[in-house]
């Protein structure tokens, strides 16, 4: 009999603790945190550009180097400095780099850059000489040639990047092929001196850009089918401005032996630098 109680008894506490768990608060599961990606500029890139270049102090300067051509220059025969600016729209462009950001999102970022820009911009200015009694009231010409074939840079970069826009500052090692010639006429039309370089010139070259990195989301991605082939984590935009300085070069302008007039012969002093604004685009490998 005691015992039909005792099982009873614990039937009862045992329904009256599964009543009372039902009436308790379920506890919900936490939601799993996924963080989302932060860009980071870390990464090998290539890519390519289009040029505008123009320069804004380059000179000619001219110097006999015996009597005759002496006093040539300093009766304004032959130009004893004389303006070769030239300007022009470059073809194509490209280059690689690394990158490297210290704090992903927003920090301080430092890399490295080697790029050839085809500039393939030159000019020919001509130079009348005043008519005097020295030429027979017959102006003596002058014709000047200077080139650019294409500018090659080895560069340091450091900038800082807000997410995905990137401010900075560079400066480096640049590189040209460059030509250089002088014609010198006689009264008779005929060439008496005649003067011509072409070869690579090295310098430096400083400047600035911007730089932007398009997110994954936008429709701009949408036309990024070579991105896509070749693996890149991202494209971004870029603009800089290049200021470049290759130096100066003396070339001799010797008398080619037309007429009595072409004796001794002549220096003149050419130099090339300019300013050179790219804008194009760059494929970045690497992190997010």
């Amino acid at each position: 009999m005691i015992s039909k109680f005792l099982l009873a008894g614990v039937a009862s506490l045992v329904a009256l603790g599964a009543a009372n768990a039902a009436d308790l608060p379920r506890r919900e599961v936490a939601p799993v945190f996924t963080p989302i990606p932060v860009f980071t500029w870390t990464g090998i890139y290539v890519g390519t550009h289009s040029s505008y270049t123009f320069s804004d102090s380059q000179n000619i300067r001219t110097l006999g180097n015996n009597v005759n051509t002496a006093n040539n220059v300093a009766l304004g025969r032959r130009a004893p400095n004389f303006k070769a600016e030239q300007d022009g729209i470059g073809n194509i462009g490209g280059g690689i780099g690394y990158n490297y950001q210290l704090t992903p999102g927003s920090g301080f970022v430092i890399g490295a850059e080697a790029d050839v820009t085809w500039t393939d911009i030159g000019k020919r200015r001509d130079y009348l000489g005043p008519a005097i009694a020295q030429n027979n009231f017959i102006p003596d010409p002058s014709s000047y040639r200077n080139r650019l074939n294409y500018l090659g840079t080895v560069q340091g970069r450091l900038g800082y990047a807000f997410d995905r826009f990137l401010v900075y500052g560079t400066g480096g090692f640049a590189y040209g092929e460059v030509k250089y010639q002088a014609d010198f006429f006689n009264t008779a039309g005929q060439l008496a001196y005649f003067g011509r370089y072409k070869g690579m010139e090295t310098g430096y070259v400083y400047g600035g850009g911007v730089e932007y990195a398009i997110p994954t989301d936008s429709f701009l991605n949408r036309f990024n089918f070579i991105g896509g082939l070749i693996g890149a984590s991202a494209i971004t935009l870029k603009a800089e401005y290049l200021r470049y300085d290759l130096g100066s070069r003396n070339v001799l302008v010797n008398n080619t032996g037309l007429g009595a007039p072409a004796t001794g012969s002549y220096t003149s002093r050419f130099n090339t630098e300019g300013n050179l604004i790219k804008a194009g685009f760059n494929y970045k490998f690497g992190s997010y």
